[in-house]
């Protein structure tokens, strides 16, 4: 086991892909296991991929990259702009909005910061934004569209963990929002103290143009909308409800905002190919470490390390949050809820904190692992496309990141902000 930890960590260290970086690991360990017969390799990796529940992954994406393709996301910026653009700080205001509306679109906070640099990044800098204060915006401000429906990593972690995904996507809501919410007001404190658009040339929108940004976003605005109240009442389960997305994306942007054509429909499928091949890889990848681990009862024995760290459930969630921030420091997102969720769930499930309370706060601490050096993906596009030395975002985004924790505090107290929707479906 010492040599597959050890083999792990050297070709992390040489950036080595993160799904040949598993697959390499985990069959060291069954070639120098004379026990466990090589084949099996073969099995975990197929039977890793073969769930139901699994394939609200690849249709969520999909939709993602159709309603991309329809013209949705300049409709919800021209909504977002009519919301918050007349606010101190409007740009930052604009750039969180939009990824709490586009939350019920794409699933990805990265796919998000991509989009948004490359559109609010020249306003923001045209603005006398600080680079860094606006890389830090940019991808802080993007980590609620992961956590609001449908959210890819919640998805993930109800897969693995077996717990309910319908429960999961509806209790993201409210924590989605909040977390938009306190990145807002963080936002708000900085614009304020540095005269971010305080000079009050952005006057407020009036009612009629609030109104017609409205109409403009509606179909876009119904989507997650749909999505909740068809899983709420039983209509549809995740992986159904994931399916319709894909049809209802089609439907809107073909027949309704007329702006997809088959040359659009081509580019979407081609990225949706590539972002699922990506995912499914580090699945079916992933599924031999998960046997490796279980094989060799580490969850079994991490659960007894940790409980016996203390008697008291929020120390020991403290210790899981702690771990679960350097693990995010250290390791790709998708690839910490395949490998962490069967490690800690037991534990935290043992203490009497609910799963799907959990699977929210493990879903946003993962989050944000990607805006934290040495492999924060969010900090890193946002960086690299607006290059931007990663020096001056960390220094930004330290506000922001202390917000987060906060947010996470506050959903440790009070886990009524995460179960109360889920509570409804009973």
């Amino acid at each position: 086991m010492l040599l597959v930890v050890l083999t792990f960590i050297i070709l992390l260290l040489l950036n080595m892909p993160i799904a040949f970086t598993l697959g390499i690991s985990g069959i060291i360990y069954f070639l120098t296991q004379v026990s466990v017969p090589l084949p099996v390799v073969v099995q975990r990796m197929i039977t890793g991929t073969q769930s139901y529940p699994l394939l609200a992954v690849p249709f969520f994406i999909l939709a993602g990259h159709i309603m991309n393709a329809s013209g949705i996301t300049s409709r919800l910026m021209k909504l977002a702009d009519a919301l918050t653009g007349h606010l101190v700080g409007g740009m930052a205001h604009v750039s969180i909005v939009l990824s709490m509306l586009m939350g019920g679109v794409s699933g990805s906070s990265n796919a998000d910061v991509a989009m948004q640099t490359r559109i609010l990044l020249p306003e923001m800098r045209k603005r006398g934004y600080d680079d860094g204060f606006s890389a830090a915006v940019l991808a802080c401000g993007s980590l609620s569209t992961a956590i609001i429906p449908p959210s890819i990593g919640l998805v993930l972690y109800g897969f693995v963990g077996q717990v309910s995904i319908g429960k999961l996507l509806i209790a993201g809501i409210i924590p989605g929002i909040l977390m938009g919410l306190i990145m807002m007001f963080t936002a708000y404190i900085y614009a304020k103290k540095r005269g971010y658009d305080a000079d009050g040339k952005n006057k407020k929108k009036s009612f009629k143009e609030l109104i017609s940004a409205v109409k403009e976003s509606f179909w876009a605005l119904l989507f997650p909308v749909f999505l909740v109240m068809t899983i709420r009442f039983g209509i549809f389960t995740a992986t159904e409800a994931a399916a319709f997305a894909v049809v209802y994306a089609f439907l809107v942007g073909k027949f309704i905002y007329r702006e997809l054509d088959w040359l659009k429909l081509k580019e979407a499928l081609k990225n949706c190919a590539e972002d699922n091949a990506m995912i499914m890889l580090i699945i079916s990848m992933a599924a031999i470490i998960s046997y490796v681990l279980a094989y060799e009862k580490v969850p079994v024995k991490m659960a007894s390390f940790i409980v016996g760290i203390s008697d008291n459930p929020f120390i020991v969630m403290g210790t899981i949050i702690a771990f679960l921030f350097v693990a995010g420091m250290l390791m790709e997102g998708t690839v910490n809820i395949l490998l962490l969720t069967p490690i800690f769930l037991p534990i935290v499930t043992k203490l009497g904190f609910d799963p799907v309370h959990f699977g929210i706060i493990m879903a946003i601490m993962i989050q944000i692992g990607g805006i934290t050096p040495p492999v924060g993906v969010n900090m890193y596009t946002v960086c690299s496309l607006g290059n931007i030395p990663i020096e001056d975002f960390v220094k930004e985004s330290l506000p922001f990141f202390l917000a987060l924790m906060i947010l996470i505090a506050i959903l440790i107290a009070f886990p009524k902000l995460s179960l109360f929707l889920p509570g409804l479906m009973k």
